[in-house]
C-alpha cells in the first residue's frame, strides 16, 4: 500500500511529465511551421536573383495573372525567365535537396550509424559511371539522364546481391556496408577509367563538369522525370517511417514486435536508391546533402521518424535551393553545385560533431 503523500508525489511526477510532452510536442509543431515558412521563402525569394533580376512584387503579380487569367503587362524575357528557366530549376533543386536528405535520413537509421549518407552502397559511384560511358559514347541528355539512373540503381542491386551470398544472419548489415564501399570504389575507379579515355579536348571536360554537379540545364522535362522516382520513393517511406523508428533499435528489438526486418530493410534500400539515383542523374554528384541534413533535422525535431523525414523533406528542400541561389549569384561565372556543398558542407558538419552529440542516433 502507498501512503497518501507517496500517491500525492506520483501525481505530480505524472503531471509534470504530461505538462513536459506537452510543451515539447508544441515546440516542436512551432519549429516545423517554420521550417514550411522558410522552404516558402526560400522559393520566392529566388525567383528574384540571378542575372535578370525580378522583384518579388513583379513574381507575385505575374503568378496571380496567371492564376485567375488577367491580362500580360509583362514582357516575353520576364515569362521566359521565370516559367522556362528559374521555375524548373527551382522546383529541381527543392526535389533533389529533398530526396537525397530522405535518404541520408533513412540510411542513417536503417545502419544504426551517423556517418552513413546516400551513396553508402554505391548508388552515386554508379550513377556517375552511367552517365560517363553515355557522355562518352554521345549521347544526349536524356540519355545521359536514363544511363545514369539504371547504373545506379544496377550498383545498389549488385551491392544487395554480393552481400546476400556471403552475408550471415548475424552480421548481414555489416557485409552490406562493405560491399557497398566495395562496389562504390569499383565504380569510382571505372568513372577514373573512362576519363582517363575520353577525348582531352571535348569529352574529359563534360564529364569533369558533369560530375562536379550543378543545375544549369535543368528544364521542365527534367522536373517530369523526377517526379515519379522520388514520389515513389517517398511515400512508402512516410507510410513506414514509425516502423524504421524500431528499426533503428536494433534488428532483436524490432522482430519482437513482429516486424519483418529483412524486408522492411528491402524496401528501405530500393526507395533510397531511388531517391539517390534520379536526383544524381539529373543533376550530377552532389555530396554532403544526405550527411549533414539528416543530422541538422534532428538537432531541431529529435530522432523519431514520424517528424525527422518531415523535417528533413523541409530542410533538404530549402538548403539545396539556397546553395543553388549563392551557386549562380556569388560570381559572374557560376559555380558548380557539388564543390559549393562540400566547402559548407565540411565545416558544418565539423560544428555538428562538437555541437550535436545530443542529436545522435
Amino acid at each position: 500500500m502507498h501512503s497518501v503523500n507517496e500517491l500525492r508525489l506520483e501525481g505530480r511526477i505524472k503531471t509534470f511529465d504530461d505538462a513536459s510532452l506537452k510543451k515539447e510536442k508544441k515546440t516542436t509543431n512551432y519549429i516545423m511551421v517554420i521550417l514550411v515558412f522558410i522552404t516558402v521563402a526560400a522559393f520566392l525569394i529566388s525567383f528574384t536573383l540571378g542575372r535578370y533580376s525580378i522583384s518579388i512584387t513583379d513574381i507575385l503579380n505575374i503568378f496571380i495573372s496567371k492564376l485567375f487569367g488577367l491580362k500580360t503587362t509583362w514582357s516575353d524575357t520576364v515569362e521566359t525567365v521565370i516559367f522556362n528557366v528559374r521555375i524548373p530549376r527551382i522546383l529541381a533543386a527543392m526535389l533533389i535537396g529533398a530526396a537525397l536528405s530522405l535518404s541520408g535520413a533513412c540510411y542513417q537509421g536503417l545502419f544504426k550509424n551517423p556517418m552513413v549518407s546516400p551513396d553508402i552502397l554505391g548508388a552515386s559511384s554508379g550513377a556517375g559511371f552511367g552517365a560517363c560511358i553515355a557522355i562518352l559514347m554521345s549521347f544526349g541528355l536524356v540519355g545521359i539522364q536514363v544511363s545514369s539512373f539504371l547504373f545506379g540503381l544496377g550498383a545498389v542491386a549488385l551491392t544487395f546481391f554480393i552481400s546476400s551470398l556471403i552475408g550471415k544472419k548475424n552480421n548481414a548489415v555489416l557485409v552490406l556496408i562493405l560491399t557497398g564501399m566495395v562496389v562504390s570504389t569499383l565504380f569510382s575507379s571505372f568513372i577514373s577509367l573512362t576519363k582517363y579515355l575520353a577525348d582531352p579536348n571535348s569529352k574529359l571536360p563534360a564529364i569533369t563538369f558533369w560530375l562536379m554537379g550543378g543545375l544549369n540545364s535543368t528544364s521542365t522535362k527534367d522536373v517530369l522525370m523526377l517526379l515519379a522516382p522520388i514520389t515513389i520513393g517517398t511515400i512508402p517511406l512516410a507510410l513506414l517511417r514509425w516502423k524504421i523508428n524500431v528499426l533503428s533499435f536494433g534488428d532483436e528489438e524490432a522482430k519482437s514486435l513482429g516486424i519483418n526486418t529483412s524486408r522492411l530493410r528491402l524496401i528501405v534500400i530500393i526507395c533510397s536508391t531511388l531517391l539517390t539515383a534520379a536526383s544524381v542523374s539529373v543533376c550530377g554528384m552532389i555530396g554532403w546533402i544526405g550527411l549533414i541534413i539528416p543530422h541538422l533535422s534532428r538537432m531541431l525535431v529529435g530522432p523519431n521518424y514520424k517528424l525527422l523525414l518531415p523535417a528533413s523533406f523541409l530542410v533538404g528542400s530549402a538548403y539545396l535551393v539556397l546553395v543553388d541561389d549563392i551557386a549562380r549569384s556569388l560570381f559572374p561565372l557560376e559555380i558548380p553545385l557539388g564543390i559549393l556543398t562540400s566547402l559548407i558542407g565540411a565545416p558544418f558538419f565539423i560544428y555538428l560533431l562538437v555541437k550535436g552529440k545530443k542529436g545522435w542516433i
